[in-house]
């Protein structure tokens, strides 16, 4: 069936922590750009600070929006952010909402992230007993060398993950409230002043369907998905599924890991989930409305 994504207004896929042109040795949002752009809808790929904070993030963000409005002659955009890209692009709206038509949380913390909270209190001296600060400062420096071929864990990273954590990321709700949920797991107001509000996520698939045991990202995903008490078991490694909601929850508990709602793992998919399908019937989703 040939996919209709063009949407009235330009798509911007905004990366979240780390993210740069490629993740794990694939290119950011692999195949997703070309697939919406193959379905008529004009994408453009945003670079932000790899680490930094949720509002310097999108106010990086609003100046490469003026960009794209400049460019394009477009009066709005559509934001679709993944990871801390959702923040980045709620800050946008929030502030600007006469240039945002749309956001769209993919696997977003919007109510913060239980891995982040335990990582910080494991990387801060003296909150966690030395062995287990130790295993969990490891296994999170090795994941950051997997995706960027750094040998250190950078301190920005250490920074930002304050920001990420149920207590930054509520103080930051404080400020920017647009389409969170009045109930915890439910549905936030789809539409705040004039811009709409979608998300959708994933949770760890059960073994062994849907996982490649020797895809070294859903190992990583897994072993992180452990440090999590509140959404154990309703999590996608590092996203709880309830905290990902934002206005119009289309779904949250697809069969994928955090980083499976990001690209099409090794040409696999889990389950018959097909991440690339789900941004195009979502850009089919944006054109019904008008956006």
């Amino acid at each position: 069936m040939q996919r209709n994504a063009t949407t009235q207004f330009p798509i911007l896929l905004v990366h979240g922590l780390f993210g740069f042109d490629r993740i794990g040795g694939f290119e950011l949002f692999h195949g997703i750009k070309q697939a919406l752009r193959s379905a008529g809808a004009r994408v453009f790929i945003p670079h932000l600070s790899a680490t930094h904070c949720n509002e310097i993030r999108g106010e990086q963000l609003l100046a490469q929006i003026d960009r794209v409005l400049s460019g394009t002659g477009a009066g709005r955009v559509n934001l679709i952010g993944h990871g801390q890209g959702a923040l980045a692009a709620r800050y946008s709206a929030a502030t600007a909402p006469d240039k945002v038509a749309s956001v769209t949380s993919v696997s977003g913390p919007n109510h913060g992230s239980e891995l982040a909270d335990f990582l910080h209190r494991a990387l801060t001296p003296g909150r966690l007993p030395g062995h287990v600060a130790s295993k969990v400062a490891t296994l999170f420096a090795d994941f950051i060398t997997l995706l960027g071929g750094q040998a250190q864990l950078p301190a920005t990273a250490v920074a930002t993950l304050a920001a990420l954590t149920t207590e930054g990321v509520g103080a930051f709700n404080d400020k920017y409230p647009q389409g969170l949920p009045m109930n915890w797991g439910g549905n936030g107001p789809e539409r705040v002043n004039g811009v709409r509000y979608y998300s959708w996520s994933g949770t760890l698939p059960a073994l062994p369907v849907g996982l490649d045991a020797t895809n070294p990202l859903q190992v990583f995903c897994r072993a992180f998905s452990q440090y999590f008490i509140t959404e154990a078991g309703q999590n996608d490694g590092m996203v709880g599924r309830f905290s990902s909601h934002l206005g119009k929850v289309i779904r949250s508990d697809y069969p994928m890991d955090h980083l499976d709602t990001l690209h099409r793992p090794f040409g696999k998919t889990a389950r018959g989930t097909d991440p690339i399908m789900l941004y195009l019937r979502h850009a089919e989703r944006l054109r019904k409305a008008g956006l």
